[in-house]
């Protein structure tokens, strides 16, 4: 086995993980839907057992994506530089669709350290960062993104993005794919607070 085909495994284990915490899923309840037992699941996602095609598939399926985007890699560079028009203002290289949506946000925290909290799901995303600097954690990647640079990336890539040495300001762009990822998390979110408010807990 070589570097790079070590990496793309190792990339797909993570990915496996994070497309199942970000469905709120346990080990048991992927297991299930993907007629596996806890024990195998357990051991794909630890790298202590091979992955084996036929379960790639199910697993693909039962976490509602495809082959393809489970396997797929990043290689190229994500971060680049947008065209600043001084009569148009910023504009960097975005493919129009109608499902898309633009969300601006400002980070206070560094990105998590722990991979486990990293989110995976289908799409594809663009940020700018419009004022101090982001880091964009990406699958082993760490990128430092500063003012007036962009980024663009599959949202399969298990990913997080936070500030570093202060506060930064981004805009995000995310198509319609990683627009649903967003909000699945943002209800799994609202979900959590719920529970903890709830009376008699």
């Amino acid at each position: 086995m070589t570097q790079e085909d070590g990496q793309l495994e190792s990339l797909v284990r993570k990915r496996i993980r994070a497309l199942r915490v970000a469905q709120g899923w346990s080990l048991e309840e992927l297991a299930r839907r993907a007629n596996l037992s806890q024990s195998s699941l357990s051991r794909i996602e630890n790298g202590r057992r091979r992955l084996v095609l036929d379960q790639l598939v199910t697993l693909a399926r039962a976490l509602n994506t495809t082959l393809d985007q489970l396997v797929e890699s990043a290689t190229d560079d994500v971060v680049i530089s947008p065209v600043i028009d001084r009569v148009h203002g910023l504009r960097w290289p975005v493919k129009s669709d109608p499902g898309m949506a633009v969300m601006r946000q400002r980070l206070i925290d560094p990105p998590p350290d722990n991979p486990a909290r990293m989110r995976a799901h289908p799409g594809h995303e663009w940020l700018v960062v419009l004022s101090g600097t982001a880091v964009l954690m990406l699958g082993h990647r760490r990128f430092r993104i500063e003012t007036n640079q962009a980024a663009e990336f599959p949202t399969m890539m298990p990913h997080a993005i936070g500030a570093e040495g202060g506060p930064c300001e981004i805009l995000g762009i995310f198509d319609r794919d990683a627009r649903r990822g967003h909000q699945k998390d943002a209800d799994a979110s609202a979900a959590d607070r719920a529970g903890a408010q709830a009376p008699g807990e």
